[in-house]
């Protein structure tokens, strides 16, 4: 399959996204995805879906504590993850744009 995507590797029509085309996002990070990564990558396209915007790491991370689970934090979501750049990776992965604040 090939996606269609930005200079930073997201995907031009975030509409296409489903658990296939994030998968392949997700292989290029060696990130083999599980269904507790699905159910976050949900919530960032809910929150987008909701706000009209991607989210930066903190009103992100507040969001997946209420909808998700209160103990969800910065560092799981690095470990689980496998990155440092939490909300610009899992917008990625989501299938959404890359938030304002990232370079």
């Amino acid at each position: 399959m090939t996606l269609e995507l930005d200079q930073d590797g997201h995907l031009l029509d975030y509409t296409i996204w489903n658990e296939h085309v994030a998968q392949e996002l997700a292989n290029t990070i060696s990130l083999e995805l599980t269904p507790w990564h699905f159910e976050i990558l949900n919530a960032v396209r809910q929150f987008y879906q909701q706000y009209g915007h991607s989210p930066a790491t903190r009103p992100l991370i507040k969001f997946l504590m209420k909808t998700i689970h209160p103990e969800i934090n910065n560092a799981i979501l690095q470990e689980k993850f496998n990155t440092g750049l939490v909300a610009r990776h899992l917008s990625r992965l989501a299938g959404i744009p890359k938030p304002a604040n990232c370079l």
